[in-house]
């Protein structure tokens, strides 16, 4: 067996376990974390404003969706699949418990050296952005429902946020970043797409996670959170880099076809998408 197969083997074998033992729980921003847990505790803050700040950490929106899916918040077993509606049935006091609870777990796996802390930031607004992407493309060119989009481009990144952690205990495992990176790069999407089942987040949600990198659309194929997640991600290097007037019309994704995005609306959706990500990003300020 090779370093690098031995090296994923012992990874992949640390992920099984802790998936079975049920502690999944892990940070992405420590920024954020403090943010978050701050902003909670206003006394005359908005279920909206409630709503946009957990939807800016991913684990902490995935555990809001999945308590109000429990059978105790939620006995008569209608789905809930996205944090507006989870919000208004848990209530605020349950919603800031929960953020709390989380928030003291998250920090207290905080042990990251500075390169690390800043690949984990760096990908935390990213997720943001590919959240405020997805919500306007939703919004603007389907019947999907925006808040469910937001929560999909949020969460789409999720098993790159656990092995980024996980690797920061398994050092010894990672000879080099490259190595770590081919792991990430391999393994994030079916990692996350596991994770997001262990959380019973919706079969729509999981499959956009595991299967936007590689979409591709048949002729009867219909407008879903797949599509909605592959053109955000796609997007979010251009959007980041302010480079939309470079993108090659003729190799961009299938999923922009089927959504209708094109050169004539594409500067649209960029501004209102920065109007989204300016609200979510003031949340937390």
């Amino acid at each position: 067996m090779t370093d690098q197969k031995s090296t994923e083997f012992a990874f992949l074998e640390a992920f099984t376990a802790e998936l079975s033992a049920k502690k999944l729980i892990f940070p992405t921003s420590l920024g954020a974390t403090m943010k978050i847990r701050k902003a909670l505790s206003q006394a005359d803050i908005s279920t909206d404003m409630v709503t946009r700040i957990i939807g800016t950490e991913p684990v902490l929106s995935a555990k809001v969706l999945h308590l109000s899916n429990s059978a105790s918040f939620n006995p008569q077993g209608k789905k809930i699949t996205d944090l507006r509606a989870a919000t208004n049935l848990l209530g605020f006091s349950a919603v800031r418990n929960l953020a709390i609870s989380i928030g003291m777990k998250q920090l207290a796996e905080n042990k990251y050296n500075g390169s690390l802390s800043a690949q984990m930031d760096g990908l935390w607004r990213r997720s943001l952005r590919v959240a405020a992407l997805a919500m306007v493309i939703a919004r603007t060119y389907t019947r999907l429902s925006a808040d469910k989009a937001m929560l999909a481009g949020l969460l789409h990144d999720i098993g790159k946020f656990y092995i980024l952690n996980r690797a920061n205990h398994y050092q010894e495992l990672f000879s080099s970043e490259q190595v770590l990176w081919d792991l990430i790069d391999h393994w994030h999407a079916s990692i996350g797409s596991a994770i997001l089942e262990d959380w019973e987040i919706s079969e729509d949600i999981r499959v956009a996670v595991l299967d936007h990198r590689d979409h591709q659309p048949g002729p009867t194929h219909k407008v879903g959170l797949i599509d909605v997640v592959t053109v955000a991600d796609f997007l979010d290097a251009h959007f980041v880099n302010e480079s939309i007037a470079e993108l090659d019309w003729n190799t961009v994704p299938a999923s922009f076809k089927v959504l209708n995005i094109d050169k004539d609306n594409i500067d649209a959706l960029m501004q209102e998408t920065r109007t989204e990500l300016a609200l979510v990003l003031k949340a937390i300020n």
